[in-house]
């Protein structure tokens, strides 16, 4: 047989390779959430997808988002991981397609006594040969299965940097907002503690005048107290967040950057609109990296089925052998090829072959719940912070009511203190309203902010660009 028939033979067992694929149908299981998302007026039927450049419009913040988009160290990390998917996924093609090498041996040789078959053993010979090693022929699809598993680990991996971007992007406007949040109770705080402090000054005046009791001196000088000790625990929360906001970021915040984290000028976007159909939630980078990982456990059932079957493999190469060295170079050494396919069947491996299949069958079990838990989970978000997008509109109004009215009554009951007409307990309790109203009024508008974030969370994409 001739070089052009050993090419035709090559290419037609090429062509017969990767036939039958044993791996079962993927077909995408019924959302196992409502088929609408809880809102009572959507938006519209569908909406742009979140992009955090569009949620996030506070200018300082946008870039403490870019330095940790670039510095955080678990991101880096996540990132290194797609690389290695990538690597792998390349050596795992590489398996299907043959795997050429060229290899050469001199040998010198003779024999100590001349003999009858002495010289034929101990001589001189140079070979080189270009040649194909145990080449598997993919007839039952175990080859492709184990590419298209890797493939779709891959994916997942790159899903999950997308899903770690927007964790992150969200977590480190979560930290900002807390900070800024935690700066105006220890504004309030220290507010609180200086005008209590001139409450205090005036009752001990009132006390020397005979027109205050010791017991008013007593709580209005605890009042100071329990002030500044809540002002002091909320500068301890201001720096353990901006030491937060440092170690999410990945590098150095100068102060004047932590300064401008401000909650009441509205640092992200407010009223996004959420469209109507669930199926919104599988474009969710966490749930298409758990589809590919369904996926990738699919194809393994087939890689397993296809064990069941013989594994045939060829060898063959094309070569040239002389006596010398020069020979083999200058053309006078001998030419030709070798073709060795091979077939092999496991008989006997004690149930092995049945356990990989269990194994890969279990692995799709868990990878199916797995998806749909994370659907589950998604729809969840999604209807907590709409829950809390629908309602915080009164929330904020009767809390803003109440801070006015606490202020008024606060007033009030420090005219009439002075005047002597209640004693201080009125202007106590009328203080710890007030503050209390503050507070609330505070964590409100940082719960409405914090809202959005979980709204691009639950339903944002990213985008490079």
């Amino acid at each position: 047989m001739r070089h052009p028939a050993f090419a035709m033979m090559a290419v037609s067992t090429v062509a017969l390779t990767g036939c039958v694929n044993l791996a079962p149908d993927y077909q995408r299981s019924p959302l196992p959430v409502p088929a609408d998302l809880p809102v009572e007026a959507p938006a519209t039927a569908e909406v742009e997808p979140l992009l955090w450049k569009d949620v996030i419009t506070s200018p300082a913040l946008r870039d403490v988002i870019r330095t940790a988009l670039a510095e955080n160290r678990d991101l880096r990390a996540t990132a290194a991981n797609v690389r290695a998917a990538r690597a792998n996924l390349r050596i795992t093609r590489s398996g299907r397609l043959p795997q050429g090498a060229f290899s050469s041996t001199v040998q010198t040789g003779d024999t100590f006594e001349a003999g009858a078959t002495g010289q034929t053993l101990f001589s001189d010979s140079t070979t080189a040969q270009i040649g194909v090693s145990a080449w598997e022929l993919d007839f039952f699809g175990r080859l492709q299965n184990l590419n298209d598993a890797a493939l779709q680990a891959y994916l997942a991996t790159e899903e999950g940097e997308r899903a770690a971007k927007i964790a992150l992007a969200g977590t480190v406007a979560e930290t900002w907002m807390q900070l800024a949040a935690d700066r105006e109770l220890l504004k309030l705080a220290n507010s609180t503690a200086e005008s209590q402090s001139e409450s205090l000054s005036l009752t001990r005046e009132l006390f020397s005048a005979g027109t205050a009791s010791e017991l008013d001196v007593r709580r209005a000088s605890a009042s100071v107290a329990q002030a500044q000790a809540q002002a002091a625990g909320y500068e301890a929360s201001v720096r353990t967040d901006a030491n937060a906001l440092r170690r999410l970021v990945g590098a150095p915040l100068p102060d004047p950057v932590l300064e401008q984290a401000d909650l009441f000028s509205a640092p992200v976007a407010q009223n996004l609109p959420i469209g109507q159909s669930s199926l919104v939630l599988l474009d969710r980078p966490d749930v298409r990296a758990a589809e590919a990982q369904l996926k990738a456990s699919n194809a393994n059932i087939g890689a397993a089925r296809a064990a069941y079957f013989p594994t045939i493999s060829l060898t063959g190469g094309v070569g040239v052998a002389s006596a010398e060295l020069d020979d083999l170079f200058q053309g006078d050494g001998s030419s030709g090829w070798t073709f060795a396919p091979g077939i092999r069947l496991p008989i006997f491996d004690f149930g092995r072959r049945q356990g990989n299949l269990e194994a890969a069958r279990a692995n799709a079990d868990a990878a199916l719940a797995t998806y749909q838990s994370t659907i589950q989970q998604a729809f969840r978000e999604v209807a907590d912070a709409v829950a809390v997008s629908e309602t915080i509109g009164r929330r904020l109004s009767a809390l803003e009511q109440l801070s006015e009215d606490t202020k008024v009554t606060l007033e009030l009951s420090g005219e009439r203190f002075r005047a002597g007409l209640d004693g201080y307990l009125t202007v106590l309790d009328a203080q710890r309203e007030y503050y209390s109203a503050q507070q609330q009024l505070i964590q409100a508008n940082l719960d409405n902010n914090l809202n959005s974030i979980a709204l691009y969370k639950a339903l944002g994409t990213w985008s490079e660009e």
